[in-house]
């Protein structure tokens, strides 16, 4: 029943071009920079630095041979005695378990439904507990690192800090020893705001499961390396190490406290107030050629995983919220394709057939309707995933280009389909007095989806006495008035008789009439059949009257028998 045509402009070849040149020109000046903060560093410095590069790269060699937990648990292997191991004896195999191990929760994809962030497959770092409580090798772990598959991090080093020295024991029952400990701050830039990772945006809800929070992407933040020096004289292979995971952290074996090696008074974590997340203002041209991008994608889960990507870092970005609000209500119209097994030829008709479907669903059972994948343990999105996905994107839209009427008339459809009934009769209100009535098929089309929010709201809440259902049948009428085509006709005339079944002292004549004034339409539409002329006075409400009243008959026998 939608019939303004959208007026979005995608993003031009050009600036296509332009973003992806800003881009690559960046990047290279960035690094650039990071080699230029990199230059004299201090020894722990270029240690902890060192070691992040190598997690980033996935060389897991290098990673355990600077790793102290690593080299830990080599030497108290070996039999006392026996001469240091080389650093490239240290085995990567257990120590890069247990960083893989560590890195994991923030690995754990939990997106469901259209709440899929881009990229869509493979993996999503995604933080969503306090930054302090992941080490800090999670911030450069290898599937962000600077090897493919990552799209690339920056580091450089800001400052480093002496620490009190750390103790811990070579051998269970031998003497404590201690070295030297430093605090090294180190800066990682995310290179790419469409694959950095994920944090819940500040003020988000921390212990609810009933409430999405809101995310962002990282563009920078500064970790906390601790490294330790003079190691090598108790038998390390190597001098210096960080200390990313301890040995130990004094958890409780058997109900007997364990020691904490080593003992520091500082962890290797992120700095959580040094967070910069990624704004509108950093990649306007890139965000609108990946909208651009996501349009063309033949799958819809990635394209609303570029466009959602796109959207947590400028929410208001109209190119995408565009091609999102029309994806998904195709997809909701599409759905409903799936359960009335009609053919509909002609474009206009089968969007009318498929709103109507939705319009008398979200009169009864609704379950399609409000059951989403998440709640109903499904592994495919439901039509309520659409739908919740697509509502906060149309309101948006609404707000961010107002005058794009086509996105207004989908919000109130669906606000109605959602049962948010007065808010749905509000955006077409204000519809109907924003289209100029020389746009005469485009005000018959406010005043029926008017007619259709008021109508839903009556049938939900069957109270007969509201005046909804009486200013519903003036709207129609109204509306026809304004009609230019069969089809605008016909729904006005079938809304006017729909309308009548809600209203009190119900005139089964008055019905009679407009239906049958609404069957003559009917025979003008382009694509007509009776199966979809069987669909409409199937609708379940409009059934039971028909049914159960002789005077009907003559009109329930230009149909099939079996309606529905």
């Amino acid at each position: 029943m939608i019939w303004l045509n959208g007026s979005a402009q995608p993003g031009s070849v050009f600036t296509v071009f332009v973003a992806a040149c800003l881009l690559f020109t960046i990047t290279p000046a960035d690094a650039a920079s990071s080699k230029k903060k990199s230059k004299g560093l201090s020894p722990v410095a270029s240690v902890a630095l060192q070691y992040a590069e190598a997690v980033s790269k996935g060389d897991t060699s290098k990673t355990v041979n600077l790793d102290f937990a690593c080299q830990y648990r080599l030497l108290v292997a070996k039999a006392p005695r026996t001469a240091s191991p080389a650093p490239s004896d240290v085995s990567p195999d257990p120590c890069g378990k247990a960083l893989k191990a560590a890195h994991e929760p923030a690995l754990a994809r939990v997106d469901s439904g259209m709440e899929i962030l881009w990229p869509s497959n493979g993996a999503l770092p995604f933080f969503r507990d306090d930054l302090d409580h992941y080490p800090a090798s999670a911030f450069v772990m290898d599937e962000i690192g600077l090897s493919p598959p990552g799209s690339g991090l920056h580091l450089s080093a800001v400052s480093t800090t002496p620490l009190p020295n750390a103790s811990f024991r070579v051998r269970p029952q031998a003497p404590l020893v201690s070295v030297p400990a430093t605090l090294v701050i180190l800066n990682v830039a995310y290179q790419d705001p469409l694959t950095a990772p994920i944090t819940k945006a500040p003020g988000s809800y921390k212990w609810t499961n009933t409430v999405k929070p809101a995310r962002r992407a990282v563009k920078s933040l500064n970790t906390q390396w601790v490294v330790l020096s003079g190691l090598k004289k108790h038998g390390f292979p190597s001098d210096s190490a960080v200390v990313n995971l301890l040995v130990n952290d004094g958890s409780p074996v058997d109900g007997i406290p364990q020691e904490i090696i080593p003992f520091v008074t500082e962890f290797s974590k992120a700095i959580p107030g040094s967070v910069v997340w990624w704004g509108p203002e950093d990649a306007p041209g890139l965000l609108v050629a990946s909208a651009a991008r996501a349009a063309g994608f033949p799958s819809l889960r990635d394209r609303v995983a570029m466009l959602n990507r796109v959207l947590i870092i400028d929410p208001n970005q109209p190119e995408a919220l565009t091609v999102l609000t029309k994806d998904l209500y195709a997809a909701i119209l599409r759905e409903a394709v799936q359960a009335h097994k009609l053919s509909v030829k002609d474009p206009a008709l089968a969007m009318a057939v498929n709103e109507q479907y939705w319009n008398v669903y979200a009169q009864g059972e609704r379950l399609d309707l409000s059951l989403d994948m998440e709640m109903g343990g499904l592994e495919q999105p439901t039509t309520a995933d659409y739908l919740y996905r697509l509502l906060p994107a149309l309101r948006t839209l609404a707000q961010v280009r107002p005058e794009q009427l086509d996105n207004r008339f989908r919000w109130g459809v669906a606000l109605r389909w959602n049962l948010d009934q007065d808010r749905s009769i509000e955006v077409h209100e204000q519809l109907v007095k924003d289209v100029p009535a020389e746009r005469k098929s485009a005000k018959a089309e406010a005043l029926l989806q008017l007619a259709w929010s008021r109508i839903n709201k009556v049938a939900w809440n069957r109270n007969l006495d509201d005046k909804d259902v009486r200013a519903a049948y003036q709207d129609a009428d109204q509306a026809g008035t304004f009609a230019e085509i069969p089809l605008d006709k016909f729904i006005a005339e079938y809304t006017k008789a729909y309308s009548l079944l809600f209203t009190p002292n119900r005139n089964n004549g008055a019905i009679l009439e407009r239906l049958t004034e609404a069957r003559r339409w009917f025979g003008e539409v382009p694509g007509n059949s009776q199966q979809i002329w069987d669909f409409f006075i199937g609708a379940d409400s409009l059934k039971s009257v028909l049914d159960a009243d002789p005077i009907f008959q003559p009109l329930l026998a230009s149909g099939a028998p079996n309606k529905g």
